[in-house]
């Protein structure tokens, strides 16, 4: 973003030539890779609008003019829709713009369209595959031939990592950007509930959703999250942000020495995962410790094998999911399909062709409507209640306490959980990718390859509440040591440079 701009600040191009460049690239891989859903018709005319203020002085921040893609759930009052990747809202309308997409604008940003995603952001069916939605195909992963790009913020991941735009917005509920980030070979910046405003973002759980930047270096995702944050009328979640007067600077967290003397901790009893991994981790924490950090061992949660045991979690999001989509539905102001509630969602997706059922079965909206209770009943509150302290005096929280941390580190794929179950932090740096001689494993469907040679792997660093400024440092002071993104080049890439639609339009 800094080059971006800086290139925007000397007058060597515009941001229209900004929007022809990421648009060239989407439309040279877009028909293999199916990252991007839409692209937004009024790209060209913002980014006029943009350019001229900039001729007249007028900047908005470091953002002005730069393209982002968002989320195909994340709602935008314009053009373009916003369907989770279902066709049962197609052509609906909202009153107004997702806050985040609102603060993109005023920040300067251009939305230059919607990415792909898992449908439903993965919550619908037991036997789809991340990547999949109806109304957008499925997505591939950009480092090995029919790659998972994981899921469910998938075509997030894979334009952010192939430069389809500068950055993308993804959505979390439990690993929804975290994994797609490090499968992509990115930094995602998984959010504390509550910092970026859930308002007009297609949900499942008002307890565990979040919104967050997936982009290509650390500074990047600082910028976005600096735009998205603070406090919204439309969202009594980020009421309870603590910060009095304004956020925390997330850009100027990007220290070199922001590891130094910090207490990083390593619960090996919730650390998993194939050798190439571990080992890459192993060899990470000899990087923290040559930053300053002091590594402390086996700092393990007490409720560990409960938590794996655990239904909270399932219930939570059942429940949650029942009442936030509708809530959802409610606002809108033009609905062509009239679905109104779950029940009705699922009747459509049923009985529609395009939604692939029963091949791609409605498993989990199924356990949803069974439930014999809402998430304002005694039975809810006791799974919410044990989520909290699985993550929390059992768990991640009770780490950093009994063990005086500031911070968690563990490999990226299973990091996710104990964050979101609680609601706090989470931040992903990419680590490494399997060898050459990584055995091609595929996923339960049997339509994408997992893990294969090439496909990147990261480091999660997790914290308390509110924490995200000291996370951003502690992740760019490792990325800067090590640099893997540079080293891990995808199969397919395209080659559209600005320089090549100069002048041209």
């Amino acid at each position: 973003m800094d080059e971006l701009a800086a290139g925007l600040k000397a007058k060597h191009f515009t941001s229209l030539d900004l929007v022809n460049a990421y648009i060239g690239r989407i439309l040279e891989v877009n028909e293999t890779l199916h990252a991007v859903t839409e692209i937004n018709p009024d790209s060209w005319k913002i980014a006029k609008e943009l350019d001229c203020e900039r001729k007249e002085g007028k900047l908005r921040g470091p953002l002005h003019g730069l393209p982002i893609l968002i989320k195909n759930n994340i709602a935008t009052a314009d053009q373009m829709n916003n369907t989770a990747g279902s066709y049962a809202l197609l052509g609906a309308k909202v009153p107004r713009d997702a806050t985040v997409a609102a603060k993109l604008r005023k920040a300067g940003a251009i939305i230059l369209g919607k990415a792909n995603l898992s449908q439903w952001a993965n919550f619908r069916s037991s036997n789809s595959s991340n990547g999949w939605s109806a109304h957008g195909g499925q997505v591939y992963g950009a480092y090995y031939p029919g790659q998972d790009p994981s899921g469910s913020s998938s075509g997030s991941g894979v334009a952010s990592s192939l430069g389809l735009a500068v950055a993308s917005l993804g959505t979390e509920t439990d690993g929804s950007i975290i994994s797609p980030s490090q499968i992509n070979n990115l930094v995602g910046i998984k959010p504390t509930v509550g910092l970026t405003s859930r308002a007009l973002v297609i949900p499942i759980s008002e307890h565990q959703d979040t919104v967050g930047p997936m982009a290509r270096t650390v500074k990047d995702a600082a910028y976005l999250l600096q735009a998205i944050a603070g406090k919204d009328q439309y969202d009594n979640y980020t009421s309870a942000i603590p910060f009095k007067r304004k956020l925390p600077d997330y850009v100027k967290a990007c220290k070199m020495n922001a590891l130094k003397g910090k207490r990083i901790g390593v619960p090996r009893n919730a650390i998993s995962g194939r050798p190439p991994v571990l080992a890459a981790f192993n060899a990470a924490l000899e990087v923290l410790k040559e930053a300053g950090a002091i590594i402390v061992e086996n700092t393990n949660y007490t409720a560990w094998q409960q938590y794996r045991e655990s239904d909270a979690e399932g219930y939570v999001l059942d429940a949650d999911f029942v009442a936030n989509l509708r809530s959802y539905l409610d606002q809108l102001t033009y609905n062509p399909t009239g679905v109104k509630n779950l029940a009705d969602v699922q009747a459509f997706t049923q009985s529609f062709p395009a939604e692939e059922y029963p091949s791609r079965n409605t498993a989990v909206w199924d356990e949803s409507l069974a439930l014999n209770f809402t998430n304002e009943s005694p039975e809810f509150w006791a799974y919410y209640q044990e989520d909290l302290f699985l993550g929390g005096p059992g768990g991640l929280l009770g780490a950093l306490k009994n063990y005086s941390l500031d911070a968690i580190v563990v490999p990226s794929a299973g990091a996710s959980g104990q964050s979101a179950i609680i609601g706090a932090p989470l931040v992903t740096v990419p680590l490494g990718a399997y060898p050459p001689n990584q055995t091609v494993i595929t996923n339960p469907r049997g339509n994408l390859n997992a893990t294969a040679p090439n496909i990147p792997f990261g480091i999660s660093f997790a914290g308390d509440y509110w924490s995200e400024v000291d996370l951003i440092g502690f992740a760019y002071a490792f990325e800067q040591r090590t640099m893997v993104r540079q080293m891990i080049k995808p199969y397919i890439q395209p080659t559209t440079e600005i320089a090549d639609v100069l002048g041209k339009y």
